[in-house]
């Protein structure tokens, strides 16, 4: 246990040192809650994969792969469509958020939709399906943990010395808010994916060489898809594309993501930096996985395939550096979660309705942090289903956030009646659809509970754009914010407020 858990502390150390040299005194709400919007290229991309990974993607589609294998990698497919929705959305979102001083997921709502109330329902539909990745990425850290201490601490036992690192982290991230955040992402994320990627291939050619496993050694059900007369439906496979695609922007953590850069071009050349650091990474995740499967005692435990791997193929070293790879990615996603909530708790739910000065709102979001990683600590502590399953289902109730942000960025029509009545039945019926058709619907072909309600939430935001005619004002108004980003200058994309903006983004 001096290798393994030296090695974890050694890099934990190292990532502490970096943000204490790093800190910066926030000067204002915004500072502390987007980092400035001073971070270029480099730091965007492993900041957006250091969150969009987390160490739960290890051991959750990991796990999949290990146990249905082919199936997984739609996690591929839909990692690379996200990209290019960046890559799209970057425009939009940068110059609203610079001009409108848009700290939230929640404020670009508001901002689109003139509606002051639209910012605590969508902040509360983000919070709540964000829930579930947080509990995940503790959970990854009790499997962490039980393997380091080479099997001498229960699961129980170690999710809580899990939880108990990741809080005492928690300090820097309190303390510092998003650039504290974006900085240690980038260590993060070097080690977690550039180096756990160089590690999983080194596995991969070791299983190949020394064991002699290939995709031909695998089951063939291991090399099939749900299809035309399948238990899933035929349509499954499409839905868990689609899902992953549009919630990938919708994760608050994420989302924040867009404001944090310097501007748009460096938001467009992370999402290029973005694509070859993902898809290698996420290949090589689940081919390891899908071969990983034929090693003595994944199939029981696959959702611990990097930590049963790693010991049987390098010895404690090897098993040390993989918990360190679990470890970094877990950090950047725990870490980005909790502090993106803790700024929806101040701006979105508390700031909506009180006016509190720039102390008072990082009070709001540091307390905030706190319970939030006190509440998600005790639920990893509960007997859960199959990590991936609940990552499956955290996207249904969050894709319907798809709705009015992506037709708010790209359609003129639209209003926060349709906003606001679209997202709340849209997320009521996929609780009552997963509570009698978990994972998958027979009768509708195998769509997910996600995507019928999530046809239900856009008829609604359509008809009510059409049924319910803008304002006068109103047009005005969306026409205004539109006309910011049709005009391609960087003076104008980077142009202050006007004079009402504080109004607007506090709309009455």
């Amino acid at each position: 246990m001096i290798i393994t858990f030296g090695a974890l502390a050694v890099f934990f150390l190292s990532i502490v040192v970096i943000l204490m040299l790093s800190w910066i005194r926030d000067r204002t709400f915004s500072d502390y809650a987007v980092g400035g919007r001073s971070f270029d290229a480099r730091f965007q991309a492993m900041s957006f994969l250091n969150t969009y990974f987390p160490g739960a993607v290890i051991t959750a589609f990991g796990g999949m792969a290990a146990s249905v294998g082919a199936l997984s990698f739609y996690f591929v497919t839909y990692t690379m469509l996200t990209v290019v929705l960046m890559y799209l959305m970057a425009k939009p979102v940068w110059v609203w958020g610079k001009a409108f001083d848009l700290r939230t997921q929640s404020d670009l709502l508001a901002l689109r939709f003139g509606s002051r109330h639209i910012r605590p329902i969508s902040a509360v539909l983000g919070i709540v399906t964000g829930l579930p990745w947080l509990i995940m990425g503790m959970l990854s850290l009790g499997f962490l943990f039980q393997h380091l201490s080479l099997q001498s601490l229960s699961f129980e036992n170690a999710v809580i010395v899990g939880v108990v690192v990741i809080a005492f982290r928690q300090i820097w991230t309190v303390w510092m808010g998003m650039r504290g955040v974006v900085i240690s992402d980038m260590a993060q994320g070097l080690v977690a994916y550039v180096g756990g990627s160089a590690i999983l291939v080194g596995m991969i050619a070791w299983m190949v060489t020394a064991k002699g496993i290939t995709f031909a050694s695998l089951d063939p059900k291991m090399l099939s898809i749900p299809g035309l007369g399948s238990a899933e439906g035929p349509l499954f496979v499409f839905s868990l594309l689609l899902t992953g695609t549009i919630g990938g922007w919708c994760w608050p953590a994420i989302f924040v993501r867009l404001y944090t850069a310097d501007g748009v071009r460096s938001l467009k050349k992370s999402a290029a930096l973005a694509v070859p650091l993902a898809l290698v990474f996420a290949t090589a995740l689940l081919v390891f996985g899908m071969l990983g499967s034929q090693i003595l005692g994944v199939a029981e435990k696959p959702d611990e395939v990097i930590f049963i791997v790693s010991l049987e193929a390098g010895g404690l070293w090897l098993l040390a550096l993989a918990g360190v790879v679990v470890m970094a990615a877990s950090m950047g996603n725990i870490d980005g979660h909790i502090q993106a909530t803790g700024a929806q708790l101040a701006n979105d739910l508390v700031g909506t309705y009180w006016t509190l000065d720039h102390r008072q709102l990082i009070v709001v979001a540091k307390g905030g942090m706190v319970v939030l990683t006190l509440f998600s600590a005790w639920l990893a502590t509960l007997d859960l289903p199959a990590l991936f399953a609940i990552a499956i289902l955290a996207y249904q109730g969050v894709i319907q956030l798809a709705v009015p942000q992506f037709l708010g960025l790209f359609w003129k029509r639209g209003n926060a009646v349709g906003a606001i009545a679209g997202m709340s039945v849209g997320f009521a019926l996929v609780i009552v659809l997963e509570y009698f058709y978990p994972m998958s619907l027979p009768w509708a072909y195998g769509l997910t509970s996600g995507l019928i309600a999530l046809a239900a939430n856009l008829a609604i935001y359509v008809a009510a754009a059409y049924l319910i005619p803008q304002t006068d004002e109103e047009r005005q108004r969306v026409d205004g914010l539109f006309a910011r980003i049709e005009d391609v200058s960087p003076a104008a994309a980077e142009a202050p407020p006007p004079p009402d903006a504080a109004a607007t983004r506090l709309p009455a």
